[in-house]
């Protein structure tokens, strides 16, 4: 069973800016109490599922009348005719228990064997439950309702998740379905501190989300200002989690990302242990995890998976290609253009060579493949998958080798758009690398317009808003500025399990340990083996 702290916001102020419409349900339709007349109950629902055809209606005319109302397509229906049906129908509702007449508890306590059933009073929590996919069981004489839980719609089945591979790795990855998702998590946590807080948001749509934290490790300040800013969340409908990222984050008109998404389960397991929070929301498979820093997004989940040694150098090499990403194509403009006398000789006959007949200047044919480039990448992720990859790479080589031909562009210009294409692919974090591709065409323009020291003016004005930037509190360059040496373990390099012994100092809160210190492996501090 998870272990579920029960938080559901309401309409806090009718303001002028609540939201108004005519499909809200009103509070005071909300808080009706139900009658003890089983046909007041039942005019009163339908008027509410007006027009709602999928709302099934079923009476059981027994003694007392039963009314059963649920939601057709969400419900199991097998264990709905096997476990209610045919016991209210041949075993209960006919006879007296105990020389008791069958009532609403003996229903739940001794007639339907469902493990998860609980006890309602007002017409909306009544509609609630059947939106939810629940089975609600209303007894004549009673103005109390049965909420059954028997969920049963149509679900993906756990699978890889696409967008993150890993070569080593759990292979599981979340679904649209928000119970799976809390329980792959509580697979790897199986520890009562951690907590899943149940949060209800959107007034129409009714998305459930889930607050997920470890009690004693999560810094409490952290968690208290996620709580008021989803509380602060006023919206009709949820669709996906970006719907909630966009709501709560520090800056929304920088272009890095301050709340970090992923599919995987263990990525999120990892960030709890460090003492982040994760909102996992219903009908998507993307989690949210805060606070984010500069350096997470930079970091692969196969760098805690593989050796500290082979970790290390593969970062060096993603940091390289994260800068060839941002700077290659207006370094190149830079230097063809304003400060021709750093080029080698050799090279810079070679790129006159080949802008032998190009019409274009330099900054206007890199700008125009640059384009070109982010075009054939959009259209290979949204064409289908079995044409996609082939045609972006069919279709850049094709246009690449025509344009050259055709004088059009330069060669050197196609390989500067391909290299930094190839580079940009190296940032695990798809939201991280959009913000470099984002960065890519201002830092050109100044490149164009003031050769090197515009490169040097973007590369300031980009360090100050970085440095300006904070996610819940925490700065974004965190642990490199401010410093925090014993955190800077986990930034250039990947030290060793072993050594990494505290959790990051911004995000921690009371349980500031994680590995107690003196485990380096060494075959003089174990037992000798036998001759």
């Amino acid at each position: 069973m998870l272990r579920i702290k029960s938080r559901k916001l309401s309409n806090r102020n009718t303001s002028s800016n609540e939201l108004e419409s005519p499909n809200l349900s009103l509070p005071d339709e909300q808080n009706v109490e139900l009658s003890t007349d089983l046909a007041v109950n039942e005019k009163m629902l339908r008027e509410t599922f007006q027009a709602c055809s999928d709302i099934v209606f079923r009476p059981i005319s027994s003694n007392p009348k039963v009314l059963l109302v649920y939601t057709d397509g969400l419900i199991d229906t097998k264990t709905l005719d096997k476990v209610v049906l045919t016991r209210l129908l041949f075993d209960g509702t006919s006879r007296e228990f105990n020389g008791d007449p069958v009532s609403g508890q003996i229903i739940q306590e001794q007639l339907v064997a469902i493990s998860q059933i609980q006890t309602v009073s007002t017409a909306g929590a009544v509609s609630d439950g059947v939106l939810k996919s629940n089975v609600v069981l209303l007894v004549d004489g009673e103005n109390k309702a049965l909420v059954a839980d028997l969920k049963g719609f149509e679900k993906r089945n756990v699978a890889e998740p696409e967008a993150e591979v890993s070569i080593r790795g759990p292979r599981d990855g979340f679904t649209e379905t928000l119970r799976i998702n809390t329980s792959l998590i509580r697979r790897r946590i199986r520890s009562p501190k951690l907590k899943i807080e149940s949060i209800t948001v959107g007034q129409v749509s009714q998305t459930d989300i889930a607050l997920v934290y470890i009690d004693g490790i999560v810094s409490n300040t952290i968690l208290e200002e996620v709580r008021k800013r989803i509380e602060r969340i006023q919206i009709d409908g949820v669709l996906e989690s970006g719907f909630i990222e966009e709501f709560i984050e520090d800056t929304p008109w920088s272009p890095f990302p301050q709340i970090q998404n992923t599919e995987r389960p263990d990525i999120v397991s990892a960030s709890l242990l460090e003492g982040k929070v994760a909102i996992i929301v219903d009908n998507t498979p993307f989690a949210l995890i805060l606070p984010m820093t500069f350096w997470t997004g930079l970091q692969a989940v196969e760098d805690y998976y593989e050796r500290s040694i082979y970790t290390t150098f593969v970062r060096f090499v993603r940091y390289s290609l994260l800068n060839i990403a941002l700077l290659l194509p207006s370094i190149y403009v830079a230097l063809s253009t304003y400060h021709q006398q750093l080029i080698p000789t050799n090279l810079l006959i070679s790129i006159a060579n080949s802008r032998e007949g190009v019409p274009f200047p330099t900054f206007v044919e890199t700008l125009l493949m640059e384009f070109m480039f982010e075009g054939l990448r959009e259209a290979g992720i949204r064409m289908p998958k079995a044409v996609g990859s082939a045609v972006s790479i069919v279709g850049a080589l094709v246009i690449g080798q025509a344009a050259v031909q055709a004088g059009i562009v330069s060669a050197p210009v196609v390989i500067v758009v391909a290299t930094t294409g190839i580079a940009s692919f190296a940032i695990p974090r798809y939201n991280f690398g959009a913000a470099y591709r984002l960065l890519r065409f201002p830092m050109l323009v100044l490149a164009g317009m003031l050769g090197l020291y515009g490169i040097a003016s973007g590369l300031l004005i980009m360090i100050i808003h970085l440095l300006g930037l904070q996610s819940f509190g925490v700065p974004y360059m965190s642990p490199v500025a401010p410093q925090i040496p014993p955190d800077l373990k986990d930034v250039f390099i990947r030290a060793p399990r072993w050594s990494m012994n505290d959790r990051p100092a911004f995000f921690s809160g009371r349980n500031k340990k994680r590995i107690p210190e003196g485990q380096q492996p060494s075959p003089k501090r174990g037992e000798q083996p036998n001759d």
